[in-house]
């Protein structure tokens, strides 16, 4: 591996690194090398080269050498040294940077060396990791002790900037998880260095962690946005902030929280381990699929049984880059007791449901603010072995803006439409297995009953109005679907592209509805792949749309579905009929 060079410049917004005309991001190829000299090229082969692309690659850069610092700093001699030699780079570029950034947004709360202080409270903390795994070697240790002013000066800014958020009100955003945990890393990093002992638990209380998790943490688990990414992206920060402490020593609180937290991305999580990606978040970058793992390490650490294992193990099918190699004994002493699974989150709203070989998810919580979607009442499905038959999109880089609109919109999600409008930003409500939301269209009562059969899954959705409206049920795939008509009431559906596993759907309304496949959008990773979806759409006041789920796999198949009055039939091959509620 060529010699570490920090980057002189400073970074920009990683969020810019996206191509205007196809929404992915950029490649990223060889972070440390020089910017490629045709421009940053598109998978599709365009190539960007503006002020704002190079800034954002910077960052990737400057992340990416932090990232290499800890693997440097946990190896033999020669690339402990190299390390030292890199920090004291970083802190005299640091000790020449401006109080603040002079680029970005008006509304970017600013970091010195990139746009974001959030940006560089993530650099910083893989900073102080570096330093601090360095102090424990004797060889290392003694070119360590004029690095404690540059550790010093990045807590300062981290501190800067959080109590500029909590003058905001903004006590429980995610980026104060990440500036107090910038803030306790580099003080514990600069207590090693200098022979002092470190107390994880002290500085936590005393910068602002314990209060974070009591604030921005439900008590089902969730993250208060809703969002697969920034939950991890949360608990990651908290896993990071905690090193050196024993779980017997952690405050009942404390480990009450992080436990609720493991166990709800295990609750929601395929049973491969796929992790939907709920609300904003990328739908699949190999950066996440990294951070994903070493979150999984980390909470192996913490609690017995691994219990994010399966979800390492997934994304290891999308990231090769190796865990950090200063992850042993992050928590000394005995793990405490694996978290109970869960599957209902009446906080955040997500209820998940397991039958048949499809494994859905019910989205029927807080909006979750910035961070949120006008997708309430939406149904995702994948199959055991991860198979996204129907999951949320996910979504962009957040510069290219009219693609990040699209994707936190209601014509993205596998939700409720009236009148082909968007769904006002709302709150639902969980009810068992049932979710229900009056807030996202004036007049408009919704509500989806999920219901687990021996043989198959059920999903009931009933939209209610005060006058005659346009009422739509949205089917959105991310595999390929074929659709078959019988009838103007019903239809199947195969969904699957011949590599993968395959469900089946039965499908019927009341009144009878319209069956209309539509092209839309596929995930996020990949905007300009179009998938075939369906708009199931009649104009009245009242409207039932029955849909039947089961693998391809799954004995006996489901012949026929049809609706009473106030009841679903579903007649199975094996000449049983079960019959369901429709519900109140």
């Amino acid at each position: 591996m060529a010699a570490l060079t920090v980057p002189r410049e400073a970074g920009g917004w990683w969020h810019a690194y996206v191509c205007p005309a196809h929404g992915v991001e950029l490649g990223h190829g060889d972070l440390l090398a020089a910017f490629p000299a045709t421009g940053a090229p598109c998978r599709y082969g365009c190539r960007m080269d503006t002020d704002a692309v190079r800034g954002a690659r910077t960052v990737l850069a400057h992340q990416e050498v932090a990232r290499r610092l800890r693997h440097l700093a946990a190896g033999p001699a020669a690339e402990r040294r190299e390390a030292v030699a890199v920090l004291h780079q970083y802190a005299q570029l640091y000790a020449g940077l401006p109080d603040t950034h002079t680029g970005g947004a008006d509304w970017m709360l600013r970091g010195r060396l990139f746009h974001q202080a959030l940006t560089e409270a993530i650099w910083a903390v893989n900073i102080a990791h570096a330093a601090r795994t360095l102090a424990a070697h004797h060889d290392a240790a003694a070119g360590l002790d004029t690095l404690v002013p540059f550790l010093a000066s990045l807590q300062k800014a981290a501190g800067t900037a959080r109590g500029e958020l909590l003058r905001k009100g903004e006590a429980r955003s995610n980026y104060t998880a990440w500036l107090a945990a910038a803030e306790i890393s580099c003080r514990a990093a600069a207590d090693v260095i200098s022979g002092a002992g470190t107390d994880t638990v002290r500085l936590a209380q005393e910068h602002g962690l314990g209060a974070h998790m009591g604030a921005a943490v439900h008590a089902d688990g969730w993250e208060w946005e809703g969002s697969t990414y920034y939950h991890l992206f949360v608990l990651h920060a908290y896993l990071l902030a905690l090193r050196g402490a024993r779980p017997q020593e952690l405050p009942d609180d404390m480990t009450a929280v992080l436990g609720a937290m493991v166990s709800a991305l295990a609750g929601v999580a395929a049973p491969d381990g796929t992790l939907p990606a709920l609300h904003d978040g990328p739908y699949r970058r190999a950066a996440q699929a990294a951070e994903i793992r070493e979150v999984a390490a980390l909470a192996g650490q913490l609690f017995a049984d691994a219990p994010l294992k399966p979800v390492a193990q997934a994304a290891e099918r999308h990231s090769s880059t190796p865990l950090p190699a200063d992850l042993d004994r992050w928590f000394p002493g005995f793990p405490l007791p694996a978290p109970p699974p869960r599957r209902a989150f009446p906080d955040a709203g997500y209820a998940v449901f397991r039958s048949a070989g499809v494994h859905a998810l019910l989205d029927a919580g807080p909006h979750g603010g910035g961070h949120g979607h006008q997708d309430k009442l939406s149904l995702y499905l994948y199959a055991d072995d991860g198979t996204a038959w129907q999951p949320d999109p996910g979504q962009v880089p957040y510069a290219h803006r009219s693609l990040r609109k699209y994707y936190a919109s209601t014509a993205a999600h596998p939700a409720f439409r009236v009148d082909d409008a968007e769904q006002r930003p709302c709150d639902a409500v969980l009810d068992g297995d049932t979710g229900r939301c009056d807030q996202a269209y004036d007049g408009v009562a919704a509500r989806r009953r999920i219901v687990t059969g021996r043989c198959y899954l059920l999903d009931i959705l009933v939209l209610e109005a005060d006058t005659e409206r346009r009422l739509t049920a949205q089917l959105r795939p991310a595999t390929d679907l074929d659709v078959a008509a019988q009838g103007s009431d019903r239809a199947r559906t195969v969904w699957g592209d011949g590599e993968s596993a395959v469900l089946m759907g039965c499908h019927v309304a009341r009144p009878a509805a319209e069956f209309t496949v539509v092209t839309h959008p596929g995930p996020a990773d990949d905007p300009s792949r179009a998938r075939q979806g369906v708009d199931w759409s009649l104009t009245g006041r009242r409207a039932v749309f029955a849909s039947v789920y089961q693998s391809a796999d799954e004995a006996p198949p489901v012949r026929r579905v049809s609706l009473s009055e106030h009841t679903v039939h579903i007649d199975l091959a094996d000449g049983t009929v079960a019959t369901h509620p429709i519900g109140a």
